[in-house]
């Protein structure tokens, strides 16, 4: 695990290049802070950092072929090195290191870019063909690992991370105001955009490819998860029989394992999976982390977890979170996921993952992408059930009346306060009701359902600046608008949720806030062949109408104590009433004459009012999370920039090809 990154020029690396590419190293440090490692050859630099998971004293990059013509740096884990390395130990390849990812450069032999669909695992890599005068770059097929390019007329500049291409100069601090309004709609930037102008994200399941003699650039697709071919089989059986297989592999390190821990199905099972599967040295066991919140709040899940790590008989290490902290950490936690998000769950997520660095665990295991692929977000499954409803009302074969049930209110305060406005559900059927007969027939009822996508459509106009001009629905439907989406709703609705909430939260935060504490951050749960496994098994037999996760669920039975499955959907769910109450108090005031006011994203009016964070009856104003965690992000990432310009910087910012 670590950040990697990389200059390719047409014309050949300049003199600076060299100090460039360690000035990238040093944005990185904190994604690898074992050592560092570059190449620089002709038209080509490419460096590291490392953060030493498997292969401690000979897996130092770049990694080589045996004539050292295809040299290599990688961030991730290849889960299925060992078997890959046996295979090609047999046809006479020779290996310097045990390094998992030095299976890459000798199965290039092999294969030359297809190299990658022999791998199984999560990875960003980068490899120089000295040879053939080729530059290869891949990510993992779900996402897991990141990577940000910049490419210009004959250059093309690399990093596992956005905040690293700013603070060496690559990239200025200017926001792309697109990105910037569908993060307002998504609550986060969806892939491949990234809020700066000028860099965009390689996609996952792509590469890019670089011929350097002709100077021709590449981006291509090599996976897409619904070209699983179907699968007529028993789900319970078949999906358990991947999960078992996943259990062998993901624990591979040769440092400490542990797990992020809830009260959830998806922690559990994975927690359970690894404990059952770990071979290593009694000390070295398998280990449980959770975070809780003072006050006994009904989101503390330390109870929970106890019963498992008991059950399971690992030890299990416990952190509380107060309110203090957060509002204390909330500048840095933002700038530290790199992206953008508005999501309140990052500062538990990097509680848990420091908690586990202090306990000496630098890998650490945790549950994101079950909700997601198993109709674990009631949202999803409504998106479904509601654009089959759009479909049959444009059929003629829906009336008012199947637009008109009664919804259950919600548990929660807020979303009861929304039930009730919206007269359980009456006042939104009837006006998706008339939506539907005259909206565009080519959109999918998906991200459009949610409140804060329906606010942002509402309230952004008034808020925007000078600088937002606003494309609407246009930009913020064009994700799930298209003909193709109509085939099968349930799995376009699946691939759709994985590519935004999923890809851009979930992995984003667990990547990001994970490596801010030099942690590697592992997810079993968005495994490749689990995902072929369940798009194969629903081409044959839909679970969209089942009850939540009903698949997972049945998978599990034998494996995960029953305890687990009678207790009620958490997740690292915070308190966030007094969490917003805290920041909004402390970082308000920064909101009137903030970045977003001065850049002409929002106006002054509109940062006023969203400024107090919680409106009539503590309850959240619309839009005013997003601002906050935008504006923190913003001043983080200019600072950034503001160093990158100092005169130590002199003759870096805004290269050029």
């Amino acid at each position: 695990m670590c950040g990697i990154f990389g200059i390719i020029r047409r014309d050949g690396l300049r003199p600076d290049d060299s100090d460039l590419l360690r000035r990238l190293a040093q944005a990185l440090v904190h994604r690898g802070p074992d050592g560092e490692g570059f190449h620089e050859r002709g038209a080509v630099g490419i460096g590291m950092r490392r953060l030493a998971i498997i292969d401690l004293a000979g897996g130092w990059q770049p990694l080589y072929n045996e004539d050292k013509s295809v040299a290599l740096v990688a961030n991730g884990e290849v889960y299925n090195f060992v078997e890959l390395r046996r295979d090609l130990e047999a046809r006479g390849h020779r290996f310097r290191t045990k390094s998992d990812c030095e299976t890459i450069a000798h199965l290039y032999e092999e294969s030359g870019a297809d190299a990658v669909q022999s791998m199984r695992g999560m990875f960003v890599f980068a490899l120089h063909d000295t040879r053939e005068e080729r530059v290869v770059i891949a990510r993992d097929r779900i996402g897991e690992k990141p990577l940000f390019v910049v490419e210009r007329d004959g250059f093309v500049a690399f990093a596992s991370e956005l905040v690293a291409l700013v603070e060496a100069g690559l990239v200025p601090f200017e926001l792309d105001p697109e990105a910037i309004e569908l993060y307002y709609h998504y609550s986060l930037v969806p892939e491949p955009r990234a809020a700066l102008k000028g860099v965009r994200k390689l996609p996952p399941g792509h590469l890019l490819e670089i011929d350097l003699r002709n100077w021709k650039v590449r981006e291509r697709a090599y996976w897409r998860m619904e070209d699983a071919p179907p699968i007529d089989a028993d789900p319970a059986t078949t999906i358990r029989d991947v999960l078992e297989e996943i259990g062998e592999l993901i624990i591979r390190s040769d440092v400490p394992v542990g797990v992020a821990l809830s009260g959830g199905i998806d922690s559990s099972a994975i927690c359970t999976l690894a404990a059952k599967r770990y071979q290593g040295p009694k000390e070295n066991q398998i280990q449980g982390f959770t975070i809780g919140y003072p006050g006994n709040a009904w989101q503390d899940e330390r109870g929970m977890a106890k019963e498992l790590a008991d059950h399971l008989g690992i030890r299990l290490h416990t952190l509380e979170l107060t309110t203090e902290q957060v509002a204390e950490q909330f500048p840095f936690v933002c700038i530290r996921r790199d992206d953008p998000i508005a999501d309140m769950s990052g500062s538990s997520y990097y509680a848990v993952m420091r908690l586990a660095r202090e306990h000496g665990v630098p890998v650490m295991l945790m549950g994101q992408g079950g909700d997601e692929l198993f109709w674990g977000y009631p949202w999803c499954t409504r998106a479904v059930e509601e654009s089959e409803r759009k479909l049959r009302r444009r059929q003629g074969k829906a009336s008012i009346f199947d637009y008109l049930s009664m919804r259950r209110p919600p548990l929660s305060y807020t979303g009861g306060l929304r039930w009730l406005r919206d007269g359980g559900g009456i006042l939104s059927g009837l006006a998706m009701y008339r939506e539907d007969a005259h909206g565009d027939p080519d959109e999918l009822h998906f991200q459009d359902r949610t409140p804060s996508f329906r606010d942002a459509e509402s309230l952004l106009p008034g808020y925007a600046g000078a600088s937002m001009p606003l494309r609407g629905r246009a930009l913020t439907a064009e994700l799930f608008r298209g003909r193709g989406l109509w085939n099968r709703v349930d799995l376009s609705i699946t691939r759709l949720v994985c590519e935004t909430y999923l890809l851009g939260n979930g992995i984003a935060q667990g990547d990001r806030l994970s490596m801010a504490t030099s942690v590697e951050g592992r997810l079993p749960l968005v495994d490749y062949r689990l995902f072929e496994t369940v798009i194969g098994l629903r081409k044959a037999h839909t679970d969209v109408h089942l009850p939540p996760k009903a698949w997972l669920r049945a998978a599990l039975k034998d494996i995960v104590p029953a305890f687990v499955f009678e207790r009620r959907k958490r997740g690292f769910t915070p308190p966030w009433r007094s969490w917003t109450k805290a920041i909004f108090e402390r970082y308000g005031r920064d909101l009137p004459d903030g970045i977003l006011v001065q850049r002409g994203i929002l106006n002054r009016r509109a940062a006023e009012e969203l400024s107090t964070g919680l409106g009539a009856g503590a309850t959240p104003k619309p839009l005013a999370w997003h601002t906050m965690a935008l504006e923190q992000w913003c001043r983080g990432m200019e600072s950034r920039a503001a160093n990158a310009a100092r005169p130590s910087h002199a003759g870096v910012v805004g290269v050029t090809a």
